[in-house]
């Protein structure tokens, strides 16, 4: 009886230093961290939609603490439009000014939003104000745009 006593309690105690030298060693292992994925940042370059007879591009030419390019809209059975675009880029959302010429009248200016996620650019609507060329609430803008705007390559 003491014999079987006695090999229990070796049994037990090898089995519990092995148990503990393993735990050591697995947290002595180092711990494995996916690489970070590289967030997508505004370029200079087309970014275009066309699709269901519409077309969207956005050819952003400077971005600094500014951000200049040029913008055309040809919209299904609307008059097209094409001017140039002034605004700054702030917080993933593009804001500026649209100065365009639309039937054949120079000058008109609306204010315009994208928000740049994913690497798209997508249009920004809301309530405007008065006059109807500019954002009453620019925090409460809606970008829900079925026209995602896609870094491409600019036409020549």
């Amino acid at each position: 009886m003491k014999k079987i006593v006695f090999t229990s309690l070796v049994l037990l105690l090898v089995f519990a230093c092995k148990s503990k030298e393993t735990k050591e060693v697995d947290s002595e292992a180092p711990e494995t961290v996916a690489p970070p994925q590289p967030v997508p940042t505004l370029e200079e370059g087309c970014y275009t939609y066309e699709g269901n007879g519409n077309k969207v591009v956005l050819e952003i030419t400077h971005i600094n603490e500014t951000v200049l390019g040029n913008l055309s809209y040809a919209l299904s059975e609307k008059d097209a439009n094409a001017g140039t675009f002034a605004g700054e880029l702030l917080d993933s959302v593009l804001i500026g000014k649209y100065t365009f010429m639309s039937e054949g009248t120079q000058g008109n200016t609306r204010e315009v939003a994208f928000l740049f996620k994913d690497g798209q650019l997508i249009e920004g609507y809301g309530e405007l104000d008065e006059t109807g060329t500019a954002f009453k609430d620019k925090n409460a803008l809606s970008f829900s745009s079925s026209m995602p705007l896609s870094k491409m390559d600019c036409e020549p």
